[in-house]
């Protein structure tokens, strides 16, 4: 929750500085954490859990990529 709270004060800056293709990219896999977590936690089997975890994966993962080019671009 606290980094889904980040991810949408970034994107209201972002918004402000007029920067979309950032906030756009950054909000949409920085948000699906959060909710890929909660969703894995009600997990129907073992396999369901694993593969909704797999997806947080690959939303942090996206979103450490998008956080990394603000901070190599001076964002």
């Amino acid at each position: 929750m606290n980094l889904t709270i980040r991810i949408v004060n970034l994107y209201k800056y972002l918004v402000g500085e007029k920067k979309e293709v950032f906030e756009q990219a950054n909000t949409k896999s920085g948000t699906l954490i959060g909710a890929n977590i909660r969703e894995a936690q009600n997990a129907e089997s073992a396999a369901d859990f694993i593969y909704k975890l797999g997806s947080c994966s690959k939303e942090t993962d996206e979103t450490m990529y998008w956080l990394e080019l603000l901070h190599h671009t001076e964002f």
